[in-house]
């Protein structure tokens, strides 16, 4: 929306900066981190006075001793905050008629409605397990499906959804895919984003931590796509108009920072399923986008292993009876090691930021 001020540089130059989409994706990450920022208390005391804490998913699942008593009065769904700040900065600082700005914000908006019914279940009639597993999985797919479908059939991206790039390969390794394909492994891409996000989220910042770390390479991602001689160079796609995505991946960098002011532990309120589902769809889906579904087991390492830990552990169980990890998903493993929050997620926040970089990398050493 602000773009359009760019069109007044005739009476004052600088406006023209908003004609830049480093500029306005700038812009984006101060005004979702302010608008997070300023909200948080008011979000805050909101969720406390409407009394909306989730009964504990680890009661029965693991001893009494590693379950802190205080996060059961720690108001969730705090992820309408990043909802709110990433829709209403990615619209002020991105082109309105962009088409991709409206698909990603309609997938944003989607998964943070199943995640909030999911809460909302969760809260109002205290079911540990909110909706049913089958329900919340099929939506999830019906709107990752419809989703990749939109982002196939747009004119900017062309057939390049048909190929399959794998990461340090400078071509693709499929070619020319038929459309079926490219729904089911799109839809599981974003799926297994949202729920790995998901699953992450257990310990104060962890969650928010690593999606600022996997908003952030995407955010380059989007920006070498969109960017015609820097594909070239690159030798990666170019896809005209996902510059845009930009925007809306820094909107996400900020809002997750601005929350975290609020969720670092002890966290005055979490994201709870509300914010996990949508944020790891939206990063999932820009991984579709830029064609680096692969390098995302890079980039997302710390959502990847801490859902393969919770797909071992279920899988060794089912099969020997016996269990490989103390429990899990892996942050709760290293809690009964004796780690403690802090270390958790700060260990695991660096960890996060070095698959960044190594993901980012690839592009390079190719």
């Amino acid at each position: 929306m602000l773009y359009y001020i760019s069109e007044f540089d005739i009476y004052w130059g600088p406006l023209r900066l908003f004609q830049y989409v480093t500029f306005r994706a700038g812009g984006a990450f101060f005004t979702a981190f302010l608008i997070s920022l300023l909200l948080g208390p008011f979000t805050v005391q909101l969720l406390k006075k409407l009394q909306a804490t989730a009964p504990s998913r680890l009661k029965g699942l693991i001893p009494e001793e590693y379950i802190d008593i205080n996060k059961d009065k720690t108001p969730s769904m705090g992820g309408i905050l990043i909802i709110f700040s990433i829709l209403l900065s990615s619209f002020l600082w991105s082109i309105p008629s962009n088409e991709m700005l409206w698909l990603f914000s309609s997938l944003l908006f989607s998964l943070g409605a199943i995640g909030f019914l999911d809460d909302y279940v969760k809260v109002a009639l205290k079911k540990r397990e909110g909706i049913s597993a089958s329900l919340k999985f099929s939506l999830q797919v019906l709107i990752s499906m419809l989703a990749v479908y939109f982002l196939d059939i747009m004119p900017s991206t062309g057939d390049l959804l048909r190929n399959l790039y794998l990461p340090f390969l400078k071509n693709p390794i499929i070619s020319h895919l038929p459309l079926v394909f490219v729904l089911i492994f799109g839809s599981l891409v974003v799926v297994g984003s949202s729920n790995a996000v998901n699953l992450t989220d257990g310990k104060d910042g962890l969650a928010a931590g690593c999606s600022i770390f996997c908003s952030l390479a995407y955010a380059v991602f989007a920006y070498l796509c969109g960017h015609k001689i820097f594909a070239s160079y690159l030798n990666i796609p170019f896809i005209p108009g996902a510059s845009e995505v930009v925007v809306f991946a820094m909107a996400i960098c900020g809002a997750c920072i601005g929350f975290l002011w609020f969720n670092c532990h002890p966290a005055a309120m979490f994201m709870g399923d509300t914010g996990s589902l949508a944020l790891g769809g939206s990063i999932g889906l820009i991984a579709v986008l830029v064609r680096q579904e692969i390098n995302l087991i890079i980039i997302g390492a710390v959502f990847v292993i801490e859902a393969l830990s919770v797909i071992i552990q279920v899988t060794s169980f089912k099969l020997t009876g016996k269990r490989i990890f103390l429990c899990s998903p892996l942050h709760h493993h290293f809690e009964r090691k004796g780690w403690t929050e802090t270390q958790i997620v700060v260990r695991f926040w660096i960890i996060a930021g070095i698959f960044a970089i190594l993901g980012i990398a690839s592009l390079k050493i190719r």
